[in-house]
């Protein structure tokens, strides 16, 4: 059973087309093993799996010093190439990758929002 990095809550392991997610059942946060990224990143996948609201996690966005919940190797924050609005967590150890709630359904689409959501997101550190 693995424990959200974040919220320390419980994670529920999900399966979509033969593909396991780790969703958390506090935060709504997710995590994706190495590799299994593109698997997901269609938009049906990431309304399935992605069920949770960006402003539920607002105080555990925060939170910038964690441990892989895979392999407690060290993550690194990371800030989407295309849509620099979404800020994740990547494993420097195992490539595993922690979506916090909204994020990775937002990841999964780009509209005219996005680039508003672009101009206006400050810089990450």
């Amino acid at each position: 059973m693995m424990i959200c990095p974040k919220c320390k809550s419980t994670m529920e392991l999900l399966t979509y087309e033969g593909v396991e997610v780790d969703r958390c059942i506090g935060c709504k946060g997710l995590w994706i093993d190495g590799g299994e990224m593109e698997a997901l990143r269609i938009r049906k996948a990431a309304t399935h799996i992605d069920i949770g609201e960006p402003s539920s996690a607002t105080e555990v966005r925060e939170r910038d010093k964690f441990a892989c919940p895979r392999c407690s190797g060290g993550m690194v924050r990371m800030v989407d190439l295309n849509q620099s609005h979404i800020w994740y967590e990547k494993c420097s150890s195992c490539g595993g990758l922690f979506y916090d709630a909204g994020e990775f359904r937002d990841l999964s689409e780009n509209t005219i929002w996005d680039f508003f959501k672009d101009l206006f997101t400050p810089e990450r550190k």
